[in-house]
């Protein structure tokens, strides 16, 4: 019998083996933040990242993998250089590296958390070879939701969601009747612009928008809250990952952040999960599921709060949550357009070449220009690709309005 099959019947026998795609950025430090208070459960065999190489040196040392991965040649010289000798952790690149790593022959779990498009290859990769996945990398699932789903189910694996929505949408549905559903909630703090005049919005910095009043997470996810694209985002992750209907999936504005989601019934019943807005929550449950480890967090100091309150959302104010409605309507390749456009126009707003106001300009833009394609995963690279070039065109362009 496997050891995964042993861990499900007798739950916890042998250290779990586990790959972490995108190490560095805040859900690998806290996936590895979680590894580390539970030194006998897990083993980590592989990392990846793209250039933060001091850090990924660290992490080596402290949890000794079989391989780690990175960018290009020159970032895996500068790696080999930063660790001790005698390392025996083999340093590779490239998309052959990263690949390697999601397909390594001892990984049951592959934490799939790289930022943006660049996950979806590994991600497959790590499906095809027949390992679980706990999924942060939403937008493996925006560009080519049924494609994966699809080849995880012929594979026999879970897909086990590590946003802190979509892990509470999932421990609300466990024990219940899918036929009973009725919708799923899926709150938005609102991020730092919620209560800001409309009128001010195209006075809005970058650095602004990288305050998020409740979560630490890194810069394009951050700029993605603040906007709601990345509730849009999560509204078409959520659309594949339980398949759902759009129709069954409403947004729900609620600023303190300690309801992830709920599921609401259709005898009028509705569930909630509830907790501090801190990751590493989500990030064990995926890991231990269907256990839950001892990670000592807080509870939600429910008499400081005093009231936990909700609206719906300002889609004039936030126009990108309606856009990404309209993209997953659309179908197709469209959604993979809507993603790559928008990670181009918030790194344009980043670099300060385009205002706030203009990131759904330049993915709305962007969409009208794009003709739809059939959804194959050759198709779908091909719609980044050309998105990321239009979007740019329309950026130097200034084609975005204002």
């Amino acid at each position: 019998m496997s050891n995964k099959a042993w861990q499900g019947v007798a739950g916890f026998l042998f250290m779990k083996p586990v790959s972490i795609l995108g190490s560095t950025g805040s859900i690998g430090r806290n996936t590895l933040a979680v590894i580390g208070k539970f030194p006998g459960r897990f083993r980590v065999c592989a990392l990846t990242a793209k250039s933060n190489i001091q850090l990924l040196a660290e992490q080596i040392r402290l949890f000794k993998p079989d391989l780690a991965a990175v960018y290009d040649r020159p970032a895996a010289r500068a790696l080999t250089g930063l660790l001790p000798s005698g390392t025996k952790t083999e340093v590779v690149y490239g998309e052959s590296g990263y690949a390697e790593a999601a397909t390594h022959r001892e990984a049951e779990t592959v934490v799939s958390a790289m930022v943006g498009a660049a996950g979806l290859k590994p991600t497959l990769a790590a499906i095809d070879s027949g390992k679980d996945i706990a999924l942060a990398n939403k937008e493996t699932l925006v560009m080519a939701g049924p494609i994966v789903m699809e080849r995880a189910e012929a594979r026999g694996v879970r897909i086990l969601p590590v946003d802190s929505e979509h892990s509470a949408i999932f421990q609300c549905l466990r024990g219940n009747r899918r036929s009973d559903l009725q919708k799923v909630l899926l709150t938005a703090s609102g991020g730092p612009f919620v209560d800001l005049p409309a009128a001010a919005m195209a006075d809005i910095r970058p650095e602004d928008a990288l305050k998020h009043p409740n979560w630490a997470m890194g810069r394009k996810i951050t700029i993605d809250s603040a906007t709601l694209m990345n509730k849009g985002l999560e509204v078409i992750e959520a659309l594949h990952l339980f398949s759902l209907d759009l129709e069954q999936i409403e947004v729900v504005v609620h600023p303190q952040s300690i309801i992830h989601s709920m599921v609401a019934y259709r005898d009028g019943s509705v569930l909630a999960q509830l907790g501090v807005p801190d990751m590493k929550g989500a990030i064990a449950y995926a890991l231990s599921f269907p256990e839950r480890m001892p990670l000592d967090q807080p509870l939600p100091d429910f008499y400081e709060l005093g009231a936990l309150t909700f609206h719906a959302p300002d889609m004039e104010k936030f126009p990108c949550l309606d856009i990404a409605f309209r993209a997953c309507r659309a179908g197709g390749t469209m959604p993979a357009v809507l993603n790559a456009a928008n990670e181009t126009a918030v790194h344009a707003f980043l670099s300060r070449r385009i205002s706030f106001v203009q990131i759904p300009a330049v993915i709305q833009e962007t969409m009208a220009r794009h003709e739809l394609k059939p959804l194959d995963i050759e198709e779908v690279l091909r719609s980044d690709q050309w998105a990321r070039d239009t979007a740019r065109d329309i950026i130097a362009r200034g084609d975005a309005g204002s």
